[in-house]
């Protein structure tokens, strides 16, 4: 089947109602162990879903929402296996996840702040700047990794070659239909713990910074 995306006369694209249907089935379905998970993704562009049970969601003090509805889902334009397996998760023992450089990972962090013992520092120390984009001092990376490939699932939905609808433009309604509650961007609802956890995290870096330079 080919999917194409209309414009509306606002010149807004409208997706497909079926094909929305398809994704939030692939994405809500149970997901897959992240450390088991290498083996499964397909190398491939499409979105993904970041999943875990009840008992995590509580420990990251989010709400329970409906069953099925992912923490996170994102989008890769190249590779799944490159975006979410090893820049995410490190899942490749070769790949060395930086959560400067991971938005998905400095929200996990920032929520797991105190449990995890993590500090936020500059992404890049000899050359600080942007404390926005924190990353975590030594150790808490492999810390956060390990959290992640225990406590988290991963479910996906490759990219049709016949899909003529930009990705971008899936994501943005998959993730005001299911409003993942570690989605900042595009999400349906205020995000006011979350921004506040990462801002907590950025005034950290901020402080190191200022430590640093005297």
């Amino acid at each position: 089947m080919e999917w194409r995306a209309v414009n509306d006369q606002r010149g807004l694209i409208e997706i497909p109602e079926d094909l929305l249907s398809s994704v939030i089935k692939c994405l809500t379905e149970p997901g897959r162990p992240i450390s088991g998970a290498l083996e499964l993704v397909p190398p491939v562009p499409g979105l993904y879903a970041i999943g875990a049970d009840a008992v995590v969601w509580a420990s990251l003090g989010l709400k329970a929402m409906d069953s099925g509805v992912p923490l996170y889902v994102g989008k890769s334009e190249s590779s799944l296996v490159g975006r979410d397996l090893d820049e995410h998760f490190g899942v490749d023992p070769e790949s060395v996840p930086n959560t400067g450089s991971s938005t998905v990972r400095r929200s996990f962090a920032a929520l797991l702040r105190e449990s995890l013992e993590l500090q936020a520092v500059p992404r890049n120390k000899k050359s600080p700047e942007r404390p926005a984009n924190y990353g975590l001092e030594d150790g808490g990376d492999l810390r956060l990794t390990n959290w992640m490939q225990v406590h988290l699932t991963l479910a996906w939905w490759p990219k049709p070659r016949e899909l003529s609808c930009p990705l971008e433009s899936v994501e943005k309604k998959i993730i005001k239909k299911l409003d993942p509650p570690i989605n900042i961007l595009h999400a349906r609802t205020e995000r006011k713990a979350l921004k506040g956890a990462r801002a907590a995290m950025t005034a950290e870096a901020c402080a190191w910074i200022e430590e640093n330079a005297r």
